[in-house]
């Protein structure tokens, strides 16, 4: 499953840098498929829309740091545990269950993020 960011969130900012798919976005900025990977064209999102890799989409927070699920792979193929939930100091980096995916989904993602 992706990981989300709580309303806990003090918005530090210690784990932007720590994410290796560029899925995490401070509130209220843009975000894209293609920041951070090496996409471009179109790319079809998990819900099945169609977008450009460098079409940008409303902020999910406009609060406090977001986590794109399209873009999050719990850091599957690159470390051991997911690193934002490493690296946050008030624990709000949480499994979000309303995006439950197996470890084969998380690494194709990466596969697709990363070609």
């Amino acid at each position: 499953m992706a990981i989300f960011i709580t309303d806990e969130c003090i918005n530090c900012g210690a784990c932007e840098p720590e994410c290796p798919n560029n899925a995490i976005y401070e509130g209220g900025i843009e975000w894209a498929i293609a920041d951070g990977t090496s996409l471009t064209g179109k790319y079809t999102l998990e819900d099945g829309t169609e977008t450009d890799a460098n079409e940008k989409h409303e902020p999910i927070s406009d609060d406090f740091y977001y986590i794109v699920p399209d873009k999050c792979t719990e850091c599957k193929g690159f470390h051991e545990e997911p690193q934002c939930a490493a690296v946050c100091p008030v624990d709000c980096c949480v499994p979000d269950p309303e995006h439950e995916e197996t470890e084969e989904v998380l690494l194709a993602r990466k596969e697709k993020l990363h070609l």
